[in-house]
């Protein structure tokens, strides 16, 4: 017979404890699901004629839009082809047939997330998607998911696995407002359910997982995502040998028809509409779900006045222009956004010509090469790292590069085999950064993208503004310097107006408010974070205030204010770009070539009736006048800029010797980068030196061109193959 439990053994309890505590726990476990079940019925489904109309308002309160309507036509599970439906099951719930209808695990693990404030995480089975589709709300709570829970319990009970299958294929959004596999066929392939095949269906189920992210005609680049879980679906198929090996080597992805826009948002609403819409569920403000759902009144940033003074720039400037008669004219594009540099809202965002004609929205499609746009991030890397040419002397604005025609680059004194090439095969000699950015000189950036180091470029970038998963953006080479990455017009905007606040970036935003029965959405603080130090932002904005004064952006002269740009043209003239701000206002356009039947990007060579389209052109030209009617009747400012060390000091440069004999610096040294540091301008001309550049010991300088000009290089083919750039370092 044991004694009395002394000691640390008295603070444990007893088996017989544990047992009860265990017992009684799964007690209430079963007694819970026992109450909950006979408690929570099957309720009258909810029917897509509770769908409510989201209002999208301009920043002034009028109405912009509103959205809302349902398109569905349901279907029989007979008239869906039988690899349509696997295509499904391999995307949603391969177990769909054999296993239980609640994945209690995945029940838990998702309200845990929802409890913790992790997002929505789906782990739900297609009948637990169905009941929430057909029977509850979208809302993300404990309480729905507790109901769906038991419903679908009930429903896997009274309901055969073919009609739940049924419910769901004509209860589940596929995107473009379609609701539903039958509207989903017609509105993405032109032709009913029946007629659908295998590609087709697994598109279709592709689509489930995040409509708007696969639908590949609304964000060209998501591509890769999408082609991505069309893979991941057929090959679900094979897994499940409902699809044989050589019928799945067959399978190619097919390509879904443009969508048409409802009649509401016709014109620019569709762009803005889609755009917030894009804003919000990214954001993680409103799921997507949620927002279908409808009943929101949304505030947007969108100022009505820069909106309509944007599309008249557009028109008057290009498309009022365009000759039907011309075949190039029905390939121009435009996409524009404007940004409020000291508070990050969106004021106009030009998407095309008309939703209903062209559905992709100019102004957030991320997939045209920016061109020399992308510079000036370049040389504001330069200043944050506080980086050195190749020999050792500081990059400033008064540093001198080679910019001789096909030169080669160097990194550490060796050949890298990139020479690219400048525009019209033009040779500089040794020119200041500041006279290279002027003529966007490809040599010279390119050596100066290698002098920074593509990882520090790239880092530059993303905390300007560029998402870090561009295509293209890091490169083991200088080629990232000269624009091979496509980040969208918008993500561009957000660059140049962190610039613009001295290199604070403040997230832009396009919504102000969102309400909902009177009750306000909780919207993310947009806090600010030093992306470049101001010495960087500002010395990057002197330079730039020479591409508009003298260089290739003259045209941007015509805002009537002081402002900073760069031109941008992309490989084969499929875009032209100008980027530029004032103090008060940043704005990006971009004219783009592209097929309205392929869809390919094509050059835009006569476009508009102009031997060659370059940045200096209509973009430059829509820039200036959409900037002098958005800031009608405000101050005129200039730039306040704070320059680095040696950008507006009259004492010259280090040459990066540590042993420089009296008065070797009044003399530019060069190096094996063919770089040199010239003495600093007077303090107020920071934008140019007083002493020119060196005379060149190989050929004459050839005259500067006299009016802007394609600025993206043609590359020497034995040297590099720019086509190979996106798969070769597309980073």
């Amino acid at each position: 017979m044991s004694g009395p439990r002394t000691g640390w053994r008295r603070a444990l309890p007893t088996w017989r404890a544990v047992l009860g505590a265990v017992l009684l726990f799964l007690l209430l476990v079963v007694g819970g699901m026992i109450t909950g079940y006979l408690l929570v019925g099957i309720p009258p489904a909810n029917s897509a004629a509770k769908a409510q109309s989201n209002v999208y308002l301009y920043s002034d309160g009028s109405e912009l839009a509103r959205d809302g309507e349902v398109n569905r036509q349901n279907v029989t599970l007979s008239q869906v082809p039988k690899s349509v439906q696997q295509a499904v099951l391999a995307a949603e719930d391969r177990d769909f047939y054999s296993e239980s209808a609640v994945d209690p695990a995945a029940m838990l693990r998702a309200a845990w997330n929802t409890v913790t404030g992790k997002g929505k995480q789906s782990g739900s089975t297609i009948t637990q998607q169905y009941v929430k589709n057909y029977y509850l709300g979208q809302e993300q709570t404990v309480t729905r998911k507790a109901k769906e829970f038991f419903i679908a319990i009930k429903l896997d009970r009274e309901v055969s696995k073919d009609s739940i299958l049924e419910g769901y294929l004509n209860s589940s959004y596929y995107g473009r407002n379609a609701y539903g596999i039958q509207a989903a066929a017609r509105s993405y392939y032109g032709r009913d359910a029946e007629q659908l095949t295998t590609a087709q269906g697994a598109y279709l189920a592709t689509l489930l997982n995040a409509p708007s992210a696969y639908d590949i005609t609304a964000h060209p680049g998501n591509r890769p995502r999408a082609l991505a879980r069309w893979n991941y679906v057929v090959d679900g198929m094979v897994t499940k040998k409902w699809l044989g090996p050589a019928e799945r080597e067959a399978l190619r992805f097919p390509e879904p028809k443009p969508a048409k826009a409802s009649p509401g948002l016709t014109g620019q609403r569709g762009y803005l509409v889609e755009a917030v819409k894009d804003y919000l569920t990214d954001h993680q403000i409103l799921a997507e779900d949620t927002l279908r759902g409808g009943g929101y009144r949304i505030t947007t940033t969108i100022s009505r006045k820069r909106q309509n003074a944007f599309v008249k720039a557009v028109n008057t400037r290009v498309m009022d222009r365009l000759d039907d008669s011309r075949k190039v004219d029905r390939y121009v594009r435009a996409g524009g956004a404007s940004i409020d540099p000291a508070t990050g809202r969106v004021v106009a965002l030009y998407g095309g010509i008309d939703y209903a004609r062209q559905y992709v929205n100019g102004a957030t499609r991320a997939d045209y090469q920016v061109g020399s746009t992308f510079k000036p991030i370049v040389f504001a890397s330069a200043v944050q790292n506080g980086s050195t040419t190749q020999d050792g002397a500081p990059i400033t604005p008064n540093t001198v590069y080679d910019g001789t025609n096909k030169r080669m680059t160097l990194n550490r004194g060796r050949p890298t085999g990139f020479a690219p090439a400048n525009e019209d095969d033009r040779s500089y000699g040794p020119i200041t950064v500041t006279e290279a950015t002027d003529k966007s000189v490809n040599a010279v950036y390119a050596q100066m993208g290698i002098d920074v180091g593509p990882g520090k470029v790239k880092s530059t970038a993303v905390s300007l503004g560029i998402p870090a998963d561009t295509p293209s953006l890091a490169s083991s080479q200088g080629a990232v310097s000269l624009g091979t990455a496509t980040p969208s017009v918008l993500s561009m905007t957000q660059v140049y107006a962190t610039l613009a606040h001295h290199g604070t970036h403040r997230p832009y935003t396009l919504v102000d408010k969102v309400t909902r029965n009177e009750e306000a959405v909780d919207l993310p603080e947009r806090e600010e974070s030093t992306a470049v130090p101001r010495t960087a932002a500002d010395t990057t904005t002197s330079i730039l205030r020479g591409v508009v004064d003298g260089g290739t952006g003259t045209a941007a002269q015509g805002a009537g204010r002081p402002a900073a740009g760069k031109t941008g043209t992309a490989e084969n003239d499929k875009a032209a770009w100008f980027a530029g701000y004032t103090p008060d206002l940043a704005t990006v356009v971009a004219v783009l070539g592209q097929n309205p039947d392929s869809a390919a990007q094509e050059p835009l060579y006569g476009a508009g009736g102009l031997s060659r389209v370059n940045g200096g052109d209509y973009p430059a030209q829509i820039w200036a006048d959409y900037t002098a009617a958005a800031l009608n009747g405000k101050p005129v400012r200039d730039f306040d800029l704070q320059l680095e060390k040696g950008a507006e000091s009259a004492s010259p440069e280090p040459s990066g010797s540590d042993s420089a004999s009296p008065g070797a610096s009044d003399s530019p040294s060069t190096g094996p980068s063919g770089s040199t540091t010239l003495p600093g301008p007077p303090t107020g001309a920071p934008t140019a030196p007083t002493a020119g550049p060196p005379t060149p010991t190989g050929p004459p300088e050839p005259p500067a061109p006299t009016e802007p000009t394609n600025d993206f290089p043609t590359v020497a083919p034995q040297a590099y193959d720019l086509e190979r750039l996106p798969t070769e370092w597309g980073g």
